[in-house]
């Protein structure tokens, strides 16, 4: 597959994947159902145990639809499985089962599947974004296009074939720049350059990972754009007929000026001025009105600096991995139940976020290699302030870091009176942590 979310994600093995037996859910009878809703998941994903348990909260049915081709939905005991490669195919399939299976919702939880359910969603008649919308959230050139097109603040781009020689282009653009892949999420693929030699460097290795994906060089482009230097934020919101309702913005404690742009560190509730936190949210309903999303989760990455809000990227589905798990709102209410709520036309209670400070880190993979082991946890776990600490790549697992890399060690949480203390804990248990990562050999012969 050659584009899932993998931001604040780990590949777990298949033993700890959403879609294991004892998580089926029985369909009740067709006369007197409760609702349903399809989940659409990929199978490296953290977020569906959070959806099914929201769920069942809410009393709703959920029906999961995997990125499998169908041959497998069995083995994986699913309901529906579809090759989110294949937007037309998957899209048909997801009809064909709701013939038989009717649902009230579709929720794609990662980037892969969005216009997928968009598609199928608008067929059906059910809520959704545009799927014109859901294609401009995961092509950051048609993205950029459109944002650019309607004054949204955001910078300087240029789009060139990946068959293009380097040199002649490094030669066109101006420094510092950054060097990204046009569908690659988690900050894959994303390389800062500062003069020609190292856009030249840059290009190379994008260009590598993305044959090594199995992108074609004939028709691949490559999305070069001037360097926005300022701290980094991200908010998570709620679409609603096309009005925006900020759930939480994040502060970005670490710098993120690369060469490479690998999150750790997420606060909230953001230590930012009132007024810079409706500036950023303003301009993200901007963007978010600019492309076209109207419907569900959105999550969005904005830089800040003396000039105001400049936008990143927005995507239409909420924040990927185990983050969302330090949100909560209202009585408990965690940001699944939200989307859900949302999908289904179910009341929403508050869409404040309650408790203090916050945070999680998502931990960074020093270098490339095999895990051999993790030493630490118990020290770090028992940090103050601390809520919990989860190794999410097996020993003996190979590892990757970007940006050649997707995904993380694990991730480390934190609760505190203030999300400086917290970003202290989590730095604090980081520092505990001791990762035996060694060199893999190849073997010739």
């Amino acid at each position: 597959m050659l584009d899932t979310d993998t931001s604040c994600q780990s590949t777990p093995d298949a033993a700890d994947t959403p879609d294991t037996p004892d998580a089926t859910c029985d369909a009740p009878d067709a006369d007197h159902r409760r609702q349903r809703l399809l989940l659409l998941v990929t199978p490296s994903t953290y977020r569906a145990a959070a959806f099914v348990e929201a769920a069942r909260r809410l009393d709703v049915e959920i029906v999961r639809g995997l990125d499998l081709p169908a041959s497998l939905a069995e083995q994986w005991n699913v309901q529906l499985a579809a090759d989110f490669t294949n937007a037309d195919a998957a899209t048909q399939a997801i009809l064909a089962y709701v013939a038989a299976h009717p649902v009230d919702a579709i929720i794609a939880v990662d980037d892969s599947a969005t216009l997928i359910a968009a598609r199928a969603a608008a067929t059906l008649g059910l809520p959704h974004n545009p799927p014109e919308a859901a294609e401009a959230a995961r092509d950051k050139g048609l993205m950029r296009a459109l944002m650019s097109a309607a004054g949204v603040p955001c910078p300087v781009f240029r789009r060139f074939p990946l068959a293009s020689d380097p040199a002649e282009i490094a030669r066109q653009v101006t420094y510092p720049c950054v060097v990204k892949p046009l569908r690659l999420s988690g900050s894959r693929g994303v390389i800062r350059a500062d003069d020609a030699d190292e856009f030249v460097a840059a290009f190379v290795r994008l260009k590598r990972l993305l044959l090594g994906d199995g992108y074609p060089l004939a028709t691949t482009d490559i999305l070069v754009e001037d360097f926005i230097p300022g701290v980094e934020v991200a908010l998570e919101g709620l679409l609603t007929d096309g009005e925006l309702h900020t759930l939480a913005i994040f502060d970005k404690p670490d710098p993120l000026d690369g060469p490479f742009f690998e999150e750790t560190i997420y606060t909230t509730p953001s230590r930012l001025s009132d007024e810079t936190q409706a500036a950023i949210a303003d301009c993200v309903a901007r963007a978010a009105a600019s492309i076209g999303l109207r419907d569900g989760p959105t999550h969005a990455e904005v830089r800040v600096n003396e000039r105001g809000p400049w936008m990143v990227e927005i995507a239409g589905r909420s924040i990927g991995g185990l983050c969302s798990t330090i949100l909560e709102f209202g009585a408990g209410m965690r940001l699944e139940e939200i989307i859900l709520r949302n999908a289904l036309r179910l009341p929403l209670p508050t869409l404040d976020r309650s408790g203090p400070g916050a945070g999680v880190m998502m931990i960074p993979i020093p270098k490339s290699g095999m895990l051999r082991s993790v030493a630490g946890v118990e020290q770090a776990s028992a940090t103050p302030n601390v809520t919990g600490v989860e190794i999410t790549i097996k020993p003996h697992t190979q590892v990757t870091g970007l940006p050649e890399g997707n995904s993380y060690l694990g991730f480390i949480f934190a609760r505190a009176d203030d999300p400086a203390t917290a970003e202290a804990a989590l730095r604090a248990a980081h520092a505990q942590l001791r990762f035996d990562i060694r060199p893999v050999i190849a073997l010739v012969g």
